[in-house]
């Protein structure tokens, strides 16, 4: 199977942004935080990037206010470390699908109890 260069560089800038997290930002309002998807516009320019925080609802806002405004040391680091034409500019979004997966279990469990 092939894949298109833009479902590659998804995957690339995952990766990487996933490590930075980890290990490269110092800032305190940046909890624990993972990195579930990345999409990529059609001219690579873009880039739309989902992340988990575990925490409360100010940490997770906190901690999307830190990613933002690190993101322009993210692109320079990724632009150290990628071989790319271009960096794309990076939109850091709160990604709700574990709370949504929570609140369906939850209703599932209260419909039919084990």
């Amino acid at each position: 199977m092939r894949f298109k260069r833009s479902e590659r560089v998804q995957e690339l800038l995952l990766e990487e942004i996933s490590a930075l997290i980890q290990r490269g930002l110092k800032d305190p309002r940046i909890g624990f935080a993972t990195v579930t998807k990345v999409n990529l516009g059609d001219n690579l320019k873009h880039a739309k990037v989902y992340i988990s925080v575990f925490g409360t609802e100010q940490e997770q806002k906190d901690t999307i206010e830190g990613l933002t405004r690190a993101s322009g040391f993210i692109r320079g680091a990724l632009g150290k470390k990628l071989y790319l034409r271009y960096i794309p500019v990076l939109e850091f979004i709160l990604d709700g699908t574990a709370e949504h997966v929570a609140k369906i279990n939850k209703i599932i469990n209260d419909f039919h109890p084990e």
